[in-house]
């Protein structure tokens, strides 16, 4: 089973795309789409659709998990990433591909045992999880790997 992990935002929408046969997770492919600030809101959301659309389009995901917006420290940031969330949803609807919810916390629950745990101790249990010693560079794009082996743990 193919599941597409994305962390969603305006400025960065960071995916990863893993294959879970039962065991273990391997990684297919990870990215991220990247805005520009001195576009419009509504170009910027036209380049996640037209982006994240190719990408579904190549890769095919069976499923995909998306970030669910929980908490938000930054005011300023919750509603454009809420409107981002929205066009991922909407291109996830468009090609047929089941969704699933979750929240940062949850996604630290399931891959470290702690609800609250520090980003680097995610980094490490994806590592793990993978089997790897390097990860991509961008967190955005971590992250979504880490959403995609959220979801692959929690399939009945």
């Amino acid at each position: 089973m193919k599941i597409l992990g994305i962390d969603p935002g305006m400025a960065i929408v960071g995916y990863g795309l893993i294959e879970f046969n039962g065991e273990k997770p391997e990684l297919l492919t990870s990215g991220s789409i990247q805005t520009d600030k001195k576009s419009t809101d509504s170009e910027r959301l036209l380049e996640i659709f037209n982006d994240l659309s190719t990408v579904v389009e190549k890769y095919k995901p069976d499923c995909a998990s998306v970030e669910n917006l929980f908490f938000f420290k930054n005011q300023k940031t919750v509603i454009p990433v809420a409107e981002a969330r929205g066009v991922i949803l909407t291109v996830l609807e468009k090609y047929g591909i089941p969704t699933f919810s979750y929240t940062p916390m949850e996604v630290k629950q399931v891959l470290t045992g702690y609800g609250r745990a520090e980003k680097k101790e995610v980094e490490q249990m994806v590592k793990i999880s993978l089997e790897t010693e390097s990860l991509p560079k961008l967190d955005d794009t971590v992250d979504a790997i880490a959403i995609a082996i959220c979801h692959s743990r929690n399939i009945k």
